[in-house]
């Protein structure tokens, strides 16, 4: 008997799919005939490993393994914290060097022109300054190849200009008032890298300190800077951590150790597979009756939240500023052997009270790097009562303070943002960076004689006299941003101010900038207050 198949609506679908998954099937058995493999990991394998096999054995097209394991470990990381990167060989160098505080090229600071290399500094006994590059020459080519008016970014520059130690690369340099180019050979050495931005007296017993971030040598560097301070008659003490992201903890603890005691607590780390790890002041510490006052921001992390939070909880320190960022959290580099590493968080950091500043992160990264700009939003800038404190986080210090963990360090007086003399105008000539540049050409067009004056007061002086602001003004005007009197008038002193500043940065460097800048630095100018009231008499003498 044949059976009749009656083509219906209800038989049709069944069969399809009993065709499809037949073919499925068939399909499977013949990739497993013809590789002889499976598509199973086998129990004795891990599972990442034998995708990894399976796809650079199974693949349709040619892959690199190589490329897959390095497309692959950053994703890995991302899932554990926002500090535990993958660093690919290419990249290491570049990541390190600001840290090692060093790095091999040819000791000049420049900016781009029109297009154009300008000199602005040369480092003092670098390989420029000693063949007699000079600051507001044009580098218009590099090895013969012309690098002016080709619009190449600041990184092709360096580049270029960077080579190991002992090479050499030419440059042709167009000079005011010479015709032609000036040739240079230059051999390339070792530049330092300062992390002490600045070391001036503000008054006559107040000393200012500015760190921008802990490289290898930054507690050497404070060490100078503070005896340099003593010397000129120094008592008290404003070390300005603001925007400084951290960097090597081991430094930050040295600096701390010079004002505490013999035996007060620093700092301490504990992770899963780390055991507790105490850092202790030792007693040879050079600042221990200086009275210190720390001001810190919301870009002021790790390793600056490592000193404000010793200082803060042995009662030894006036903390000034806005709450820090709050990483607390300790990495440690593992190299491999084709040049690459890996920062993997080990541990957790704690101050003396035990609080961990470790913001939390695990709503994920972008939340955790956004966080800034939530603060921003919901006031914590400008109202120290917009930030919530959590009874479960407060801790007490020897000296009966009360002290809050859980995402940075929270200071002892708030410092709102300055937002004085912020109008229309000031915000569009700061976005087209037109400040800067004025002070720029300014700087260029007089340098000969601005480089006369080798201290901040005597430029100051100088350019007090000249009608700054006016040309400014008609400056703006010819790129673009009408005259606005009234927003002129209120937004004059910080305008002003800060072209002041630029044009000294451009002749003496920080030396001539942050003097003049501190003018209009509201938290330096409170802190100046606090220290000269006494504010920090309370904490000499309990540590």
């Amino acid at each position: 008997m044949k059976l009749k198949i009656r083509p219906s609506s209800t038989y049709l679908p069944l069969l399809f799919a009993i065709v499809l998954i037949m073919g499925m099937l068939i399909g499977v058995k013949l990739v497993e005939r013809t590789t002889g493999s499976s598509m199973f990991v086998y129990p004795k394998t891990d599972k990442l490993s034998g995708i990894l096999n399976f796809i650079e054995r199974e693949y349709v097209d040619s892959v690199s393994r190589d490329m897959l394991v390095e497309e692959t470990i950053p994703e890995l990381l991302k899932n554990l914290d926002p500090h535990s990167v993958y660093i690919p060989a290419r990249d290491l160098q570049r990541v390190s060097e600001p840290l090692e505080g060093n790095f091999d090229g040819i000791g000049i600071q420049f900016n781009m022109l029109n297009d154009t290399v300008v000199v602005i500094q040369t480092i003092s006994g670098g390989p420029s300054q000693k063949i007699g590059i000079m600051p507001g020459d044009r580098i218009v080519t590099i090895n013969d190849t012309l690098v002016a008016g080709v619009d190449l970014p600041d990184q092709e520059i360096m580049k270029r200009l960077r080579g190991l130690r002992g090479s050499n690369v030419r440059v042709g340099v167009k000079r005011q008032h010479i015709s032609g180019l000036v040739e240079f050979e230059i051999t390339r050495d070792r530049i330092p890298l300062h992390s002490v931005d600045v070391a001036y007296m503000v008054s006559d017993d107040i000393g200012y300190i500015k760190i921008s971030q802990f490289s290898r040598t930054t507690f050497r560097e404070y060490i100078e800077a503070a005896e340099k301070l003593d010397a000129q008659g120094m008592k008290k003490l404003i070390l300005d951590l603001r925007g400084n992201g951290g960097g090597y903890m081991d430094q930050a603890t040295s600096i701390a150790d010079q004002f505490l005691d013999e035996g007060k607590l620093i700092v301490y780390t504990e992770g899963r597979a780390s055991p507790r790890s105490e850092v202790h002041a030792t007693s040879k510490g050079i600042n221990l009756d200086t009275e210190v006052l720390v001001l810190i921001d919301e870009w002021s992390a790790s390793a600056s939240e490592i000193i404000a939070g010793a200082l803060q909880d042995n009662d030894r320190g006036l903390i000034v500023g806005r709450r820090s960022f709050g990483k607390g959290l300790v990495q440690n580099q593992i190299p491999f052997s084709d040049g690459s590493a890996l920062r993997l968080t080990v541990a957790r950091y704690y101050t003396p009270t035990g609080r961990s500043i470790q913001k939390p992160y695990d709503a994920g990264s972008d939340d955790y790097f956004n966080d800034l700009d939530q603060r921003f939003v919901h006031g914590e800038f400008d109202i120290a009562d917009s930030i919530k404190l959590e009874d479960s986080l407060k801790y007490t210090t020897p000296g009966g303070n009360i002290v809050y963990g859980g995402g940075g360090i929270m200071p002892d007086v708030f410092i709102p943002r300055d937002t004085t003399g912020m109008t229309d105008y000031y915000g569009r000539v700061t976005r087209q960076g037109l400040v800067y540049r004025f002070a720029f050409n300014y700087s260029d067009k007089n340098r000969s004689f601005l480089l006369g004056f080798d201290n901040v007061e005597d430029i100051q002086r100088y350019l007090d006299r000249q009608n700054l602001m006016d040309e400014f003004v008609r400056f703006a005007e010819e790129n673009g941003v009408n005259r606005n009197s009234g927003q002129i008038s209120r937004s004059y002193e910080i305008i002003h101010t800060q072209i002041k500043a630029y044009i000294a940065r451009n002749i003496i460097d920080n030396e001539g900038f942050y003097p003049i800048i501190g003018r209009i630095d509201e938290a330096l100018n409170r802190s100046v207050t606090l220290l000269k009231q006494g504010e920090g008499n309370q904490f000499l003498g309990r540590n």
